[in-house]
């Protein structure tokens, strides 16, 4: 089956008090009209037009890497009729079924759409419309049949009787229409009251002409929400993260309390993870099997491995932590970082555009930026590489097995050489070599009853100051 989309999404943000067009608001980390492009780019169509409007600049600037899609623009708000209208030309010369959906109706899964135009071809349809049962019908359009089921018409709420606002079947907004009946659209006549062209009046305006229409009852309301106010909004992310929740706990992740966990849509979990309370995980993150992610960590487009333990308020930044290794707690792992396998990030560690070797350990206070680690590498509470000399950044090497002293400071660049040993306290200015040990202190001195004599000293002073204010001078 030739298969070609076209998404609507001139809509404005009238009900979303916003300047920011409703299709481009968030939910979980995308557009919403992202997941509608994503639904339909399943399908594999052979063409995709999105109808967009006063806000056409913004909306393709967004969706600037969903791959080729074709705009059509609809000048002035006249209805869902209108807006496909100024789809057809960029569909010239294509046969087979169009696909209409909604671009503001994020949850529409790609499962649903394919059954939708399976029962459309399979029924030999000239245009099918994908309806379901609500509980709360009074915002949608209602399918009216005749008494052999066969459909009649869509009529929308604001123009339905009575005894029709009674029926629960209602209109998706979804629709499949073959590429001959386009030229119907221009049949659609203006509603008096709206001032709009229905894009529902194709349906019985194709059964005037003789065609197969029909409406498949495949949906759920779950799935079809449009988000037009902010309240459908939260009410879309609810949904949506509960989808989530459920397909990551068949799949094996464990949730402690799922409530207070937020997920971005591309985000990814393998089996046997436990994630605890106020857990966020953004982006396009991608977390291994066996982790363990403690409470009030974030992580950002970032790939965890396998069995790794991130331990409590630690943030991970565009960064590759690698299998078994552990971070945290109150770690900070920065942009274009790698943690190795088993290495240990301890707290109040900050990582910094830096490569930390397998088995190296980094426990407390310290700060690695721009620096290239080896593997077994130890390096003490305090350490500072410092990477900025004022105008340039500089890289710091420390090969394998070396062991840094707390309260160190590495004068970027600098290589410390396999198995050298840095003396705490130090600051090295130059390069150390391998086995080497390298110190850098002022001698010591011990000087005998200082601080005794240190505190006669300023007893004697107060003594004089007070003396001098007794008289009074």
């Amino acid at each position: 089956m030739n298969i070609a989309g076209v998404i609507l999404a001139a809509g404005l943000s009238t009900r979303m008090k916003s300047s920011l067009p409703k299709v481009l608001h968030t939910m979980h980390g995308n557009p919403l009209l992202q997941y509608v492009i994503n639904a339909l780019s399943t399908l594999k169509p052979q063409r995709l037009v999105l109808v967009v409007g006063k806000h056409s600049e913004a909306i393709r600037e967004s969706i600037q890497k969903s791959g080729k899609i074709s705009f059509a623009e609809q000048r002035e708000p006249k209805g869902t009729g209108h807006a496909v209208l100024q789809a057809v030309p960029s569909l010239l010369g294509f046969k087979g079924v169009v696909l209409i959906v909604n671009g503001d109706s994020p949850l529409v899964t790609p499962e649903t759409l394919k059954k939708f135009l399976n029962y459309h071809k399979k029924k030999r349809n000239d245009i099918s419309v994908l309806s379901f049962t609500s509980q709360n019908p009074s915002s949608y359009g209602r399918i009216l049949r005749d008494d052999r089921g066969r459909i009649l018409s869509v009529v929308e709420e604001r123009d339905a009787t009575a005894e029709q606002k009674m029926i629960r079947e209602v209109n998706s907004g979804v629709y499949a229409v073959g590429s001959h009946v386009l030229p119907l659209l221009k049949d659609i006549r203006l509603n008096p009251d709206k001032r709009e062209y229905y894009l529902t009046d194709l349906v019985h305006i194709a059964r005037e002409k003789g065609l197969r229409e029909d409406a498949c009852c495949i949906g759920n309301e779950e799935e079809f929400i449009g988000v037009n106010t902010r309240e459908e909004l939260d009410r879309a992310r609810v949904f949506m993260k509960d989808r989530m929740i459920r397909n990551f706990t068949r799949k094996g992740v464990n949730f402690v309390e799922a409530a207070s966990v937020f997920l971005s849509s591309d985000t990814d979990i393998g089996k046997e993870t436990t994630l605890y309370p106020n857990v966020y995980l953004e982006g396009k993150t991608r977390i291994g099997r066996g982790c363990v992610i403690y409470p009030n960590v974030r992580i950002l487009n970032s790939v965890i491995e396998d069995e790794v333990v991130i331990k409590d308020s630690t943030l991970i930044e565009d960064s590759v932590v690698r299998k078994l290794a552990s971070v945290g707690p109150f770690a900070h792992i920065r942009p274009g970082s790698v943690i190795g396998r088993e290495a240990r990030i301890g707290n109040f560690v900050e990582v910094k555009k830096s490569i930390v070797g397998s088995g190296t350990k980094a426990s407390h206070l310290t700060y690695l930026g721009d620096a290239r680690i080896g593997k077994d590498v130890n390096i003490g509470a305090g350490t500072i590489t410092c990477n900025y000399d004022g105008q340039k950044k500089h890289i710091t090497k420390i090969e394998d097995h070396v062991f840094i002293g707390s309260d160190s400071q590495l004068v970027a660049p600098v290589t410390i050489g396999k198995r050298a040993y840095v003396g705490a306290g130090s600051t090295i200015t130059k390069d150390v070599p391998a086995e080497a040990l390298a110190v850098s202190r002022i001698k010591q001195t011990n000087i005998e009853g200082w601080a005794r004599n240190r505190k006669l000293k300023v007893k004697s002073e107060k003594n004089k100051k007070q003396r001098k204010s007794a008289q009074g001078v």
